[in-house]
Parts: C-alpha cells; structure tokens; sequence
C-alpha cells in the first residue's frame, strides 16, 4: 500500500543507508540539521526598487526568496522527498507555504497560505500570486483550512486523541484523505517564516513529525552591513539572513551546500530572477 500514495511517487535509494535510516531515525525531529546563511541582497534591493517604480510591480524580498527557493528545489529534487512510513517519496509538485497575519497586532489572526508554484513561473508571477492570495485571504479573513481547524479545535479532548491517532495511522500508510492534506503546509515542499515582516532576525524553527514538509526556513529583517569585498575595501551592504532546518536523511550535506549556491547565485544576482524555475542557474555545482 505504500507504494501508491496520491501525493508522491516511491524512490528507491541506491546505497543501505539511506533505506535504514528511518528505521534508525524514525521521526523527522529526530533527524533535524539547521544552518544560517547570510545573502547580500544589495543589488536585488536596487533592482527591484527600479521595476516598482517604473512598472508599478510591487515585488518584496520575500516574493525574491520564495522564487530563488522554488527554482533550487526544482533542480535539486531531493529538496522536494519526504518520508512516510518509513518510505521516501517524491513530490509531483513544488508546493510553498506560509502565514499571513491579519494585521501586526499581538491578536490578529493567522492564516496560512499554500502556494503551487508551476515550473513556467517567474520572479513576476510567483510575486502577483502571493500578493493577490494574501489580499484574498485578508479580505475574506479566512479560508477552507482555518475553518477546518476551528471545527476540530472546538472538539472535546478524547476525540481529539483518538482522531490524530487515526490519522497517524493513515499517514502510515499514504491514505490520507486528500480533503484533510490540502492546502495544509504541514504537506507543503517547504514552509517559510517572514519574520522579516515583524523587525526580527531568522532563527531555528523545528520541522513537524505531521504531514510529510521537510524544509523549513526562517527569514529575518533586511539590515545593512559592512563588508569586506574582493578589491579589499570595505562597505556598506544590504543583506539578510536565511535560517534552514532540513530532514538530513534526504540527502547528505554536500547535496544540500550545493543546492544552496542556486538560491544565493539568484539572489545576488537579480539579473537572473525573472527566468523561469525551470531554467538551469548559471552556477557551478
């Protein structure tokens, strides 16, 4: 049975080790590796800064780091596996999710967001669509999953117990139903947090033992630094830091340092932002 899951395709791997390791390392918190990589975004900030002035577009670093990490696990595939049952899986698609606060108040509501991003798609239109499913969301204050949630949190304990019991049991087995999987991040390719959005630097988040998301990141604040460069002066640049926290029994640690030259090559070098996901960065791996 686990090998006909609706929402990924069962991958062999080659070598003993990587097959063992979820029996070795059952759970996905149990095999968490995080790493912070600062990115200089001097030149990305300058780009955009002339496009939404001349054009009228409304692109922000956050819809630059959603874009430069769609296009890496789109040429880094094991980005988008995940393990279930103790059965690796591929993704079919190239899922984002986030949240969206209603209002930056301590109260406000949280939405969360679930983006399919196609591999025809840009730094301009992954832009438009996050901008206009968060004015959706705000708008209309909610959505289907909030509602969901809300049902089943207004629910006494002992159903709740036994419920997530049964779905875990489900999950087991790839036989989630698809009205209780989608649009939830926890089965998203990757869930990210703009804390950038409320004045704060990134920091470690931990993955979820839920659902099948193997990549989180974090994003801080943009802030200036100064930095020495390759003509040996000094000066002041714009950057930001990227915390990523990834279920290492995906792939080993030279796999995911060199998928992260695909989102630092992108994001210092804006020239590039527009091509679509599915054309091959002009990095050395």
């Amino acid at each position: 049975m686990r090998n006909k899951r609706r929402d990924g395709k069962r991958v062999k791997w080659p070598d003993g080790y990587h097959n063992i390791l979820p029996y070795i390392m059952p759970k996905r918190t149990e095999a968490e590796v995080s790493m912070t990589e600062q990115f200089d975004v001097t030149d990305l900030v300058k780009y955009m800064a002339e496009r939404n002035e001349k054009e009228g577009t409304n692109l922000k670093i956050f819809h630059a780091i959603c874009t430069a990490v769609a296009r890496t696990v789109y040429h880094r595939p094991k980005l988008n596996y995940f393990i279930s049952g103790r059965t690796y899986y591929e993704r079919p698609d190239i899922t984002l999710s986030f949240v969206v606060k209603q209002k930056f108040e301590d109260e406000a509501d949280e939405t969360l967001m679930f983006l399919k991003v196609e591999p025809d798609m840009n730094f301009d239109s992954i832009s438009k669509l996050i901008i206009g499913d968060v004015k959706k969301v705000r708008k209309e204050k909610t959505n289907d999953l909030d509602k969901l949630m809300d049902f089943f949190g207004s629910l006494p304990r002992p159903f709740l117990e036994a419920f997530f019991g049964t779905l875990r049991v489900l999950e087991y087995h790839g036989i989630m139903p698809k009205s209780l999987t989608a649009g939830d991040p926890n089965y998203s390719s990757v869930l990210l947090s703009n804390l950038g959005s409320i004045r704060s630097d990134s920091c470690y988040h931990h993955l979820s033992n839920y659902g099948t998301c193997s990549v989180m990141i974090t994003i801080g604040v943009l802030h200036k630094e100064q930095k020495l460069m390759e003509d040996g002066t000094w000066q002041e640049r714009d950057v930001i830091n990227c915390t990523f926290t990834i279920d290492e029994r995906l792939a080993d640690g030279f796999y995911f340092a060199k998928s992260l030259r695909i989102a630092k090559y992108m994001l210092e070098h804006p020239e590039v932002m527009n091509e679509p996901i599915n054309k091959p960065v002009p990095v050395e791996l």
